[in-house]
């Protein structure tokens, strides 16, 4: 598939770079600084544009089968985050004119307000307040794109990150802001961002969570 990559620079979109040329995808990586990326390759593009601009990105949405992102935007106590919902906004007037109308993204466990009370001590009152203004805008994201009518987007919630490859472990899913074990407690706690990539790769070929967020984690 031709696939347009916003975000590629990152961590988590790096591997997702990786997997998908190695799955013989043709990749686009809009980038802002295009020398955070290091890979070559004869079916990889890279181009630097504006992600918070719907010109800049329709130049390279179009004739593009998806387009996918995984950005993502550090913690501010002071002036809040907008570059989730910024740069969606962005993301999804290009692909209105472009017709392109398949999105895949990423968030977070937790984004909904109110979802962190089944999880441990520490990551409700140390860590979910730390990055509380990243899940408010990650949140208000979702909100829009679930008031987006033309747009078969999926988002996915993997919990924390580890800087890890993919494995071949089996994906435990749940449509929600976690992903329970037997006794409704949150299963896990991170995830490698490899598998990240994978199981966002994975959707390429699936309907199954068009239109919803689905958090994922590892057997």
């Amino acid at each position: 598939m031709k696939i347009a990559l916003v975000g590629a620079t990152g961590q988590t979109g790096q591997y997702l770079v990786n997997q998908a040329l190695q799955q013989g995808h043709v990749v686009t990586a809009l980038v802002r600084n295009p020398g955070k990326l290091t890979v070559t390759h004869e079916n990889l593009k890279v181009v630097t544009t504006d992600i918070f601009s719907a010109d800049s990105l329709k130049t390279h949405f179009k004739d593009q089968d998806v387009v996918m992102s995984c950005l993502g935007f550090p913690a501010s106590f002071f002036t809040g985050v907008t570059g989730y919902t910024r740069s969606m906004t962005a993301m999804v007037s290009a692909m209105q004119e472009t017709r392109v109308n398949r999105l895949i993204t990423m968030t977070s466990w937790y984004t909904e307000p109110n979802s962190g009370t089944q999880s441990s001590y520490l990551i409700r009152f140390l860590l979910l307040p730390l990055i509380r203004s990243v899940l408010s805008n990650m949140y208000e994201m979702e909100q829009f794109l679930q008031k987006t009518e033309d747009i078969n987007w999926t988002v996915v919630r993997p919990p924390g990150l580890k800087n890890l490859p993919a494995t071949a472990q089996e994906f435990l899913t749940h449509e929600g802001y976690f992903v329970p074990d037997n006794n409704g407690q949150p299963a896990g706690s991170a995830v490698g961002r490899g598998d990240v990539a994978r199981f966002m790769l994975s959707l390429l070929n699936s309907n199954a969570w068009v239109k919803k967020g689905v958090a994922i984690t590892t057997k």
